[in-house]
């Protein structure tokens, strides 16, 4: 048996967890045991079953979580995906790896189709790498479609309407796309998300201006979720005297319409991130760090996408902004961060807090048969903390790729 990969990260055929507090969706497995075989979960049982010929971890009464699910990331540890580089993609997906992440979307930034082309090379080749971190699911193309009022940090040089003869181009070029985030009242919106649609690619509302009518059209013609909700997009606006409820007030107005918080307690207040869960509970809302290269970093100047075209951005205050602190530029959380912000300051239980970093975030982008979730059969992608959300240990499809010196791991008998 080996218990140690070309890549450095602890493999066995058979791992056995025992004297954790496992956590479902819905409840806490007090003093629990999880064999996890082939990549797999075997099974779950209460107590400390004997299980010989396998690499054990003793949890330590820890508890040990579903691995988080990030749907929106630009990087971290000072990789960006728009970098063009392998290196950047596993830099930064090992950097969120030992955050608990292990599973994430690289997310592109409104740039030239050039420079989205060559990403699209960069992925692939990096999902064939294998590295140690974060397992790479697809992409999220985040622009250009975005209204100008509402670009927040995205380049205005790029930002232009879906052109079909543009994105049925772009979409040819990969089918690692998963989603993609637009504005839906921009001319040819509607036409761009029932082919996203039919392609089985999550169209989500980003950077938009629209009002309450826009988006019930929009979320009729595939527009199903909505990116960074509060961040880039209207509230209640008067036009002509009148007034007429934006995006924000559309998310809570649309029960069907999932969303996603940057639970940083910066981009959001306390305030506001329990009343969004308040209204749209836990099965609704994805957690998400939209990071940027600067999450797992002291704060300083950084570039906001590629080194080439990017824009510099300023981290302070827990954040990144744009240089003359008008607006926020991404985060620099990681998931750790998010579940410990919803449950110290949104007053959100544990199981919520997790539900909304694992399960709920597989169900949006149709994965929740094999992630998300602890039962048997689904993927060994899963994570242990402690009671403060520190990590301990994170394992992808099996493989440790993170592991705090808190507790031997040790070989049981044949």
């Amino acid at each position: 048996m080996s218990l140690t990969s070309a890549a450095g990260e602890k493999v066995a055929d058979r791992i056995l967890f025992r004297n954790a507090r496992i956590l479902t969706p819905y409840r806490i497995m007090e003093g629990s045991s999880l064999l996890v075989e082939d990549g797999r979960i075997a099974w779950i049982r209460a107590g400390t079953p004997r299980v010989d010929g396998c690499l054990e971890v003793d949890a330590g009464g820890n508890y040990l979580s579903p691995g988080f699910i990030d749907l929106h990331t630009h990087g971290g540890g000072g990789h960006d995906f728009m970098d063009g580089t392998v290196e950047a993609f596993l830099g930064a997906a090992e950097l969120h790896a030992r955050h608990g992440t292990t599973s994430m979307l690289p997310t592109t930034l409104t740039s030239t189709v050039g420079e989205l082309k060559k990403t699209f090379g960069v992925f692939r080749e990096a999902k064939k790498a294998n590295g140690a971190g974060s397992n790479l699911l697809g992409l999220h193309l985040e622009g250009p479609y975005f209204s100008m009022e509402q670009r927040g940090a995205q380049d205005p040089r790029f930002i232009r309407n879906p052109d079909p003869a543009e994105y049925g181009e772009i979409l040819g070029w990969s089918d690692d796309i998963l989603r993609w985030s637009a504005a839906p009242e921009l001319e040819g919106a509607l036409e761009f998300g029932r082919c996203l649609r039919d392609r089985g690619i999550l169209a989500s509302i980003a950077h938009t201006d629209a009002i309450y009518e826009q988006v019930q059209e929009a979320f009729e013609n595939g527009f199903t979720h909505i990116t960074h909700l509060y961040s880039g997009m209207s509230g209640v606006r008067r036009i002509n005297a009148f007034r007429y409820a934006g995006v924000i007030e559309s998310a809570f107005i649309i029960d069907g319409m999932t969303v996603e918080i940057i639970a940083d307690g910066v981009h959001l207040p306390a305030s506001l991130l329990r009343m969004v869960y308040k209204i749209k509970g836990a099965g609704k809302i994805a957690l998400v760090t939209d990071s940027m290269r600067a999450a797992g970093m002291d704060g300083g100047e950084f570039i906001l996408g590629s080194l080439e075209t990017g824009q510099r951005v300023i981290v302070e205050d827990g954040v990144a902004k744009l240089p003359d602190r008008s607006a926020f530029a991404g985060s620099v959380a990681t998931a750790d961060r998010l579940v410990r912000t919803m449950i110290r300051e949104a007053g959100v239980p544990l199981t919520d807090a997790v539900r909304m970093m694992t399960s709920t975030p597989a169900s949006i982008i149709g994965l929740e048969r094999t992630k998300g979730c602890i039962a048997q059969g689904m993927d060994a992608d899963l994570v242990l903390f402690d009671p403060d959300i520190g990590i301990k240990l994170t394992m992808v499809g099996g493989r440790i790729v993170h592991e705090a010196k808190f507790a031997p791991l040790k070989r049981t008998g044949v």
